[in-house]
């Protein structure tokens, strides 16, 4: 192999979760599969447990939907089993893999992989990339950050999808070799064709303003759904608007419906207190005409790209890697965090200004930069560099 798309093939082994887990983790890790196996001999080592079911704060961890992204795996790693993580090391060695490309989000996974990436060292002559898709957590610690080295010393090169993330990862080790690369589009969840129009979607889904807001994903703190919540009244004080709220709640939902009827917002704003499955995700932002991200903390966001995917514009606050993913004028709005005042000047001025129709003609040009195939291009860079050409 001698350059990127080079015919010779490698011997890749992708770890990380993946169908029967839901999420963007293991959308991200199928769907990067799927990309390098057009190039390359890829097998996939998936988890038996991943987290247990007292830590997970959704009602289920596993993918119900009807049309699932199923990729065959080796379901072998148990994260709170010590025996599975060493018979894992030796399981993937055994593959001989040229590269091992590890997915990386939180550090409690950090004493699994560690270990089989240690064995990996010891065994095999391949190399180890992580991709990071946050080097720490939202809410850090300490022993984050020590679970983290852990993991990262064991590493050969790394992939960040932010500048925020090449800074927390140089600042764990500094020596590091770092590529960049941003997140890429989730587009698997648009059918061909233009079978959900925007109005048939609206129709199904019950909603009669002429301007609808998004907001979608799981609910946490850092995502910052009060202030827009807040910004809810100034906007409908101006337009003609309504909010779909998206997804299941990570914590106490009751803060947010007390803030709800505070605002005097109940029939301006419509909660789906639920995982959506993935032949449901289409409808949502096909009715969309801005998705909004009011995050006070980030370092990239697959939401951001299904919304590209839709070309749906975006509202994004201006946290970790969240403006270098959105072109202003072309594709959103930047605005600064927790200012609901500032988020709702940006709503209001995109229906008012008629930004979606000016917007609109660069959706396509933009998701070049944002392709399977330029991220496994940077991989494929980033081994040979890391293996000395």
């Amino acid at each position: 192999m001698t350059e990127p798309g080079s015919k010779e093939k490698l011997r890749i082994c992708l770890i990380g979760p993946s169908y029967p887990y839901r999420g963007g983790i293991s959308h991200y890790n199928s769907c990067l599969a799927l990309e390098l196996r057009r190039r390359h001999l890829v097998h996939m080592v998936n988890y038996s447990r991943l987290y247990p079911e007292f830590l997970f704060p959704g009602k289920t961890q596993y993918d119900e939907s009807d049309s699932p992204l199923e990729m065959e795996s080796e379901r072998i790693i148990d994260s709170i089993n010590p025996f599975t993580w060493v018979r894992t090391g030796f399981h993937v060695a055994r593959f001989r893999p040229d590269l091992t490309i590890v997915q990386w989000w939180h550090p409690y996974f950090a004493p699994a992989l560690s270990k089989i990436c240690s064995i990996l060292r010891i065994l095999g002559k391949g190399k180890i990339i992580y991709i990071c898709h946050n080097v720490v957590p939202h809410e850090k610690s300490v022993p984050d950050r020590i679970l983290s080295r852990l993991a990262f010393s064991t590493g050969h090169g790394f992939i960040v999808q932010s500048n925020q993330d090449r800074e927390d990862l140089l600042s764990l080790r500094s020596t590091a070799e770092v590529a960049a690369h941003p997140h890429p589009i989730y587009d698997f969840f648009r059918t061909e064709g233009d079978s959900t129009s925007r109005e048939r979607a609206r129709e199904k889904l019950g909603i009669t303003s002429p301007n609808l807001l998004l907001f979608f994903g799981y609910i946490r703190p850092y995502k910052g759904l009060k202030y827009l919540l807040r910004a809810m009244r100034r906007i409908v004080g101006k337009i003609d608007a309504h909010l779909l709220v998206v997804g299941e709640f990570y914590d106490d939902s009751g803060p947010y419906r007390k803030l709800i009827r505070e605002e005097g917002i109940q029939e301006r704003v419509t909660l789906v207190d639920r995982y959506v499955d993935n032949e449901e995700v289409e409808i949502f932002f096909a009715a969309s005409d801005l998705v909004v991200l009011p995050y006070i903390s980030a370092t990239q966001s697959g939401i951001a790209q299904i919304a590209l995917a839709f070309d749906r514009p975006v509202v994004v606050t201006g946290v970790g890697g969240l403006p270098e993913v959105v072109s202003e004028g072309r594709t959103g709005f930047v605005v600064p965090p927790a200012d609901s005042g500032e988020i709702a000047s940006a709503v209001v001025r995109f229906f008012e200004e008629g930004w979606a129709e000016r917007m609109a003609p660069h959706f396509e040009k933009e998701k070049e930069r944002f392709s399977w195939g330029g991220m496994a291009d940077e991989i494929e860079k980033l081994y040979l560099r890391i293996s000395g050409g």
